[in-house]
């Protein structure tokens, strides 16, 4: 390989995988801090949203699938939400369990509440797609089965909405709820610097990856607009994210509506979930290539090249791990030997950037969120337990998108950690 490849370009892949982590590090740090000072820092506590110049009406959708267990919860926060006028429909996708007969139940008990039955699994874009055309007003908010919503949330989010008709989505913030293992105490972490903080990034330099699906809020006219969701997608947050901003809809984030999630806390359930992640994202990277000498997409080009460049790295940082696995078998060339996978200097350096990362991230979510400080020092396991994971699912989720072809994504229950 060494005669295959000059020693410069061995050394630049060996820089990039080292740099590149440093780089966007330090990129949505600064952009983070930009979006906190600008739009963030003067507005008032969560709890004390802005008036509204109106307050039109909005539809409640929450598609569930084998929701016994959490469905409650979830129903009594949103009858709770503080908003004038609002309808919830209850999707039950073809669950197994008792969910029927509890969604049943609620709308005997609350005239707000209607019930759509699906006779079998047919996912998450299907029941959204069915509850759009029910539903009797002009804007939505999706919720998750089983996440519990800020009373505060809809006026929040619902701002951004009126305020300026050119807004076709806005996401909340997703805060966790599971934290008894170290895979969970992890997650509350990732979720504010690299969930919280990259979205107030990808807001300040322009164009949002993704909206958090558990929670946002749409504009009908914008869903219309980019077709609705696609049943085909693994991730529909990410696909209507796309669609709807390449349709020069803008989307944005509200980190002042807050909602409580539940994460796994397994393994085997993590890896089920990065995995449709990954997929979900490459999906996105295989169907917007188009994108490439558009002008009028311009700017959703940064986005994409992000998210393609980490891609190229996570299969460089592969290859680094496999060169040093040969190394301890076979005689390599020493261009190519990979002497340690054991921190050294370079690892100094990006496990303090990635403190510095997790500790901005922080301050900026403290309003939120009152005792994030003492899951600080569990995020010094971040590099070694989620960025592995990360590479891995890449890995593989790029040859389980091209076998997979076009077909229907539909509901698998989740891992919900081990809840409080």
């Amino acid at each position: 390989m060494e005669n295959l490849l000059p020693g410069s370009v061995i050394d630049a892949i060996f820089d990039f995988t080292f740099y590149y982590p440093l780089f966007m590090s330090y990129l949505w740090m600064c952009g983070g801090l930009y979006y906190y000072f600008h739009y963030e820092r003067a507005d008032r506590p969560f709890d004390q949203p802005p008036p509204l110049k109106e307050y039109p009406p909005v539809s409640i959708l929450v598609p569930c699938h084998n929701e016994a267990e959490c469905i409650e919860e979830t129903v009594a926060a949103l009858q709770a939400i503080d908003y004038p006028e609002f309808e919830i429909l209850l999707i039950d996708d073809g669950s197994t369990d008792t969910t029927p007969q509890m969604l049943d139940r609620f709308t005997k008990a609350d005239r707000r509440i209607r019930v759509i039955h699906l006779a079998r699994n047919q996912g998450k874009a299907v029941g959204l797609n069915t509850a759009a055309m029910m539903a009797k007003h002009d804007y939505f908010l999706c919720i998750d089965g089983d996440s519990i919503v800020d009373p505060h949330c809809l006026r929040w989010m619902m701002r951004h909405l009126i305020d300026s008709p050119r807004v076709g989505a806005v996401t909340g913030n997703p805060r966790i709820r599971t934290r008894s293992t170290l895979l969970g105490r992890i997650q509350v972490g990732e979720f504010s610097s690299i969930i919280g903080l990259i979205k107030r990034a990808q807001r300040t330099y322009g164009k949002v990856f993704t909206v958090s699906g558990v929670m946002v809020c749409f504009r009908r006219a914008a869903l219309h607009n980019a077709g609705y969701w696609n049943p085909d997608a693994l991730t529909e947050d990410i696909d209507i994210s796309w669609r709807l901003q390449m349709r020069h809809w803008d989307v944005r984030f509200e980190p002042n509506a807050l909602c409580w999630i539940l994460m796994p806390e397994t393994m085997r359930g993590l890896w089920r979930q990065r995995l449709r992640w990954a997929m979900g994202g490459t999906q996105v990277l295989f169907s917007q290539n188009g994108l490439f000498g558009r002008w009028r997409h311009r700017r959703m080009l940064p986005v994409y090249l992000e998210y393609f460049t980490s891609v190229i790295w996570a299969y460089t940082m592969a290859a680094v791990i496999l060169l040093w696995a040969l190394g301890q078998f076979v005689t390599l060339p020493p261009a190519l030997y990979v002497d340690t996978l054991i921190p050294g200097w370079n690892g100094m350096v990006i496990g303090t950037t990635c403190l510095l990362q997790f500790a901005v991230s922080m301050f900026l979510d403290a309003k939120y969120e009152k005792g994030l400080g003492r899951y600080y020092y569990w995020m010094i396991w971040y590099p070694l337990a989620y960025w592995m994971l990360s590479v891995f699912t890449t890995l593989v989720a790029i040859p389980k998108v091209i076998l997979r072809g076009k077909k229907r994504a539909t509901w698998v229950s989740p891992d919900r950690g081990l809840q409080p």
